[in-house]
């Protein structure tokens, strides 16, 4: 079981670029499948992108790929979500989850984070 705080999130203009982190203690972390997924006031949680335990798998949503790039530092214990061209439509609350296999369903994730906001003015 991992235990995973969120960090970095915050306000971009239309256009703009933040980066998201996620800390990772306990489990192994390097054999675990990791996630970041989004809610925007009034949507479901939604998949965002996920990465395989070694980084060499890569997946995102439609909706953000070409813009967002997963990444992870194992020997850091971190995953990254790279977010260049926001858009309004980006905003939300972003949440990393991890797994012990690569799927884009919610369900699959045993372990959270608590969030953190993303803001994208126009």
């Amino acid at each position: 079981q991992v235990q995973l705080v969120e960090s970095g999130g915050g306000l971009a203009q239309a256009g703009g670029s933040l980066r998201l982190s996620c800390a990772a203690s306990g489990g192994t972390f390097n054999t675990v499948v990791m996630a970041w997924f989004r809610q925007a006031p009034g949507t479901e949680r939604e998949f965002v992108a996920v990465i395989s335990g070694s980084g060499a798998y890569t997946g995102y949503a439609d909706s953000v790929k070409g813009r967002f790039t997963i990444s992870r530092d194992n020997n850091k214990l971190t995953v990254y979500l790279q977010m260049n061209s926001l858009n309004p439509e980006d905003t939300a609350v972003y949440y990393c989850a991890a797994g012990n296999y690569i799927s884009r369903s919610q369900s699959a994730y045993p372990s959270w984070g608590q969030g953190t906001q993303v803001t994208v003015s126009s």
